[in-house]
């Protein structure tokens, strides 16, 4: 394994990668999504820690979603107990290290909730762990919207942290620390075809998205758009999630005939 740059417009090959391997199994990987989506609201159901539990899985999780992917273009089975495969199948040492990943995200989005309270004095963090009332008339005399992009421009450096260090560290026995520099160093050097793979899966959510709004009104069921837009908005993040393992593979020079490479990065 080795960190490769890759141009610009690999971003698009990522994109196309990530559509072609949900058709392969789109039953799959559906159901990988709604019990992912099943299993979060149960953990966050928890007293006391349920509320940023479900983050501290995120790392294991992602790992057991590439997993998926893996076994996919290898043509075998995938079932949803893939999921917990970070933490079951590759010994005590990595669940620990997925675990302390957990433990991080869960402070790096700490930090970024708090960088956006510099935005809106707190609203948007208040809102988020439930201790503030999203009325519409707050809403519109807040500075909620400046706090989302604030807290996108602080989530920007957590996500390259975290995108591809749950995997180094299950599947390339790389450290906590080591992983999380090998991410970021990766995602910096082919930052054009990221930005590229960012562009188009936002191009696509929001094509999708005023398409089926536009055809709703149209039809004259804007009632009833909810129970179209939501299918779609969850086809289209199973397809954004497929397309990790494409990153992976590019940046990672990872050969189609390898399924979990084990050797560390030197």
């Amino acid at each position: 394994m080795q960190l490769i740059e890759v141009p610009a417009k690999t971003g698009y090959v990522w994109f196309r990668q990530g559509i072609w391997l949900f058709r392969k199994n789109p039953l799959a990987f559906l159901t990988l999504f709604f019990t992912y989506l099943l299993a979060m609201m149960l953990v966050s159901q928890i007293p006391v820690v349920g509320a940023f539990l479900p983050l501290v899985f995120i790392p294991g999780v992602a790992v057991g979603f590439m997993a998926a992917c893996r076994d996919t273009i290898a043509g075998k089975p995938v079932f949803p107990t893939i999921l917990v495969d970070g933490f079951r199948s590759y010994g005590a040492g990595v669940a620990k290290r997925l675990a302390i990943l957990g433990v991080l995200y869960v402070v790096a989005m700490a930090l970024v909730l708090a960088g956006s309270a510099l935005a809106d004095g707190g609203m948007l963090l208040r809102a988020m762990i439930g201790s503030a009332a999203m009325e519409p008339q707050a809403i519109a005399n807040s500075d909620i919207p400046l706090a989302v992009l604030a807290a996108f421009a602080f989530y920007i450096p957590v996500a390259m942290l975290f995108w591809f260090s749950p995997v180094l560290a299950a599947w390339h026995d790389v450290p906590v620390a080591k992983a999380m520099f090998f991410s970021i160093v990766s995602c910096w050097r082919n930052r054009g075809a990221f930005i590229v793979f960012g562009a188009l899966w936002f191009a696509m959510a929001i094509t999708v998205s005023l398409g089926l709004s536009a055809l709703m009104q149209a039809l004259g069921a804007t009632d009833y758009s909810f129970v179209v837009l939501m299918p779609a908005t969850i086809v289209v993040t199973t397809m954004l999630y497929c397309s990790f393992y494409a990153t992976y593979r590019g940046c990672f020079g990872i050969p189609e005939t390898t399924d979990a490479p084990t050797k560390p990065v030197d």
